[in-house]
């Protein structure tokens, strides 16, 4: 594939390898793993997309005001809080931007102003927009600085007007100043509030603040080989920490004999609750705790457990956590991260633990970044091993 032409590139930093052909970047990202991880054991070759055009599933973005007075909408230059306004992107859903391109055009239609951090006056301050990929679905999510909406019918009938595609809109109001996207409170204001996808197979429901990974068909590489290391065959207790609405757990409950989710967000986890019910999966059950907490807590219990799948955020795990998972003494530990720097850090303290890295697997979930995930294995090693 020839390198790709953006117009934004020099200045929005979203794709910092766009400069690249795709096969260069994933040989820039097989060496970054390499480096990392090449010390744990081989590092198997990356799995590139077929598909690296167009592939998130989910695009955000800011909604301000040039020095015209125009309405402007895209993502924040790197570096900066000035925004790049764009009107589309080779990454993002091109149903999905041309959303966020009509809802700018439209504003100023019904006199709607962006969000003014400084003078904290204004109306919208972003928008989320998320499509199923396999079943079509849209949720538009409109984050206002307050609950009140001005000529809100007729704004969202005129949406609809220009998108029937869209199946549910919601206004998420953020009243507070900070950089974080989503406020606390949401209102319906057409459909059911939520949309529907497929991945591998099953149907999950996802709601304005629920993580789903942006990139489907890579997720679907990721979590099959995952599952696949985990070498289940239907007898196996399974946890599934840091588990988010469930999707690793209830693809892996299929092969195990019980699979225990662990989440700190109680909203994910209502929605974790609601998916393995959507499922008629019945082998699996979820807790609203701290993943590390609740490591101890098992811990200290003696819990068996047969397997560890676990998916951190991007800072890692904590020793707390990985102190816990070795005193379970699961057989085997599938560690999923999409930083190999702080797996790398959290993979030697378990192999001091007593296990081995067996497999290393990168898949490149999200082209023309800089970002790898990998997949890692870790067997446990006979006592007289260790």
């Amino acid at each position: 594939m020839d390198k790709l032409n953006c117009p934004y590139f020099s200045r929005c930093g979203g794709c910092q390898l766009l400069d690249m052909t795709y096969q260069e970047e994933l040989a820039y990202k097989q060496k970054l793993a390499q480096r990392h991880l090449s010390r744990f054991g081989r590092v198997l070759p990356i799995l590139g997309a077929d598909r690296p055009c167009h592939y998130r599933n989910k695009v955000e973005a800011a909604f301000g005001l040039d020095r015209s007075r125009r309405v402007i909408s895209g993502t924040y230059q790197q570096g900066s809080h000035r925004i790049v306004n764009i009107d589309h992107c080779l990454n993002e859903d091109e149903v999905a931007t041309s959303i966020i391109v009509t809802i700018r055009r439209l504003l100023p239609d019904f006199r709607l102003l962006p969000y003014d951090e400084d003078a904290r006056t204004g109306f919208l301050r972003h928008v989320l927009v998320r499509r199923g990929v396999h079943t079509g679905q849209i949720m538009v999510v409109l984050v206002t600085a307050t609950p009140v909406f001005p000529s809100r019918s007729n704004f969202i009938k005129a949406l609809l007007r220009e998108h029937p595609q869209i199946t549910t809109i919601v206004q998420n109001i953020n009243s507070r100043k900070t950089s974080v996207l989503l406020g606390d409170r949401e209102q319906v204001l057409y459909g059911p509030g939520s949309i529907r996808d497929i991945l591998c197979g099953k149907t999950f429901c996802i709601s304005p603040r629920s993580f789903y990974q942006i990139n489907p068909a890579q997720t679907e590489v990721l979590y099959r080989c995952a599952i696949e290391a985990a070498g289940l065959t239907g007898r196996e207790r399974v946890l599934d920490a840091y588990c988010g609405i469930g999707t690793i757990g209830i693809l892996a409950a299929e092969g195990a004999g019980e699979v225990i989710g662990v989440e700190q967000n109680p909203a994910a986890v209502r929605d974790a609750i609601r998916n393995a019910r959507l499922n008629g999966v019945k082998n699996i059950r979820f807790v609203a705790a701290d993943a590390t907490a609740w490591m101890q807590a098992a811990a200290e219990d003696h819990l068996p457990l047969d397997v560890l799948m676990m998916d951190p955020p991007r800072s890692g795990s904590t020793p707390e956590f990985l102190a816990a998972a070795a005193r379970l003494s699961p057989r085997r530990i599938v560690y999923i991260s999409c930083c190999p720097e702080t797996q790398a850090r959290d993979l030697a303290l378990l192999q001091k633990s007593g296990y081995r890295v067996t497999l290393i697997q990168p898949v490149d979930m999200f082209p023309h970044t800089e970002h790898v995930e990998t997949v890692c294995l870790l067997s446990k090693l006979p006592a007289k091993q260790q």
